[in-house]
């Protein structure tokens, strides 16, 4: 007897796109695997739109982002969730974590961090050199601002501390703070909060299980699990899928548009033939 028997699921799963550009193979790839997991728990599987950047997020392509969705024949239960309309669970996160003393004000930028070190990897999702713990503020200093716009808010990461989880694909993974990251955005200075914060409070708040993403997020996972001991949340399982790269073997990015889904659309493909001739 499954969730569905029952009329209760157990499992909860989320699919989770940033409008930014046009769904491309790779998305596909993960969207129908978290799809796929979802129906085999018999559980249900909702919709996340992550449109936090106004600049970034167009309406073209939510507008995309449903006509993909229904050509690979996803479904979701519920209404879609869009980020944009959660400010306030966000604000209420981030005066918990300053108010508890665990997130602190950067007045420095990005330039002055990457100056520190060579560019990192391009295979790294949002990948900076560590940030020298030296550079912190004096303990308090956040306790002077009632609205973090204006400056970077950082997560204090304590320099050793090993975080461990369990992979569905990748079995036992480990990173070491201090080492592997270091001290991680929460919030910018356009007022925005982080991609690491926002889908911690909304995968608490939705009560998501199983997350499904790219492993080029593995290190994202590691920051994550930090914001859910910090805020006494359960973390869900996880499982990063491989990534589908390009015939050069790189990452496909949102502007490989030979590759997008638009692009297969048009053809008259199904997704059923493009799964058979790119995903085996």
């Amino acid at each position: 007897m499954d969730g569905r028997e029952t009329g209760i699921s157990l499992y909860r799963g989320r699919i989770a796109p940033t409008p930014t550009g046009e769904f491309h193979l790779g998305h596909a790839r993960t969207f129908d695997m978290a799809r796929r997991r979802a129906e085999a728990a018999g559980g249900d599987l909702i919709l996340r739109i992550e449109d936090l950047d106004v600049n970034r997020c167009k309406p073209e392509y939510v507008e995309a982002m449903f006509e993909d969705l229904a050509w690979m024949g996803i479904r979701w239960q519920g209404e879609p969730i869009y980020q944009s309309k959660r400010r306030q669970a966000y604000l209420n996160v981030w005066e918990r974590l300053k108010s508890a003393g665990l997130i602190y004000p950067c007045t420095r930028s990005r330039k002055e961090l990457r100056n520190l070190a060579q560019a990192p990897h391009e295979e790294e999702e949002a990948a900076e050199p560590i940030y020298p713990p030296e550079w912190r503020p004096p303990p308090g200093a956040e306790r002077s601002y009632d609205h973090p716009q204006g400056v970077n808010w950082r997560f204090r990461v304590s320099e050793g501390e090993v975080i461990t989880f369990s992979d569905a694909r990748k079995g036992e993974v480990s990173f070491v703070a201090g080492v592997d990251f270091g001290d991680f955005g929460v919030w910018n200075r356009e007022d925005i909060p982080a991609y690491e914060l926002a889908v911690v409070v909304d995968d608490l708040a939705g009560g998501i299980t199983e997350v499904v993403r790219g492993e080029d997020l593995l290190k994202s996972t590691a920051r994550q699990i930090l914001l859910y001991r910090a805020l006494d949340g359960t973390p869900p399982a996880w499982c990063h899928e491989p990534l589908v790269r390009d015939a050069h073997g790189k990452r496909l990015a949102k502007r490989c548009n030979a590759l997008a889904l638009r692009t297969f659309r048009e053809q008259g493909l199904s997704f059923e033939e493009c799964g058979v001739r790119f995903f085996g």
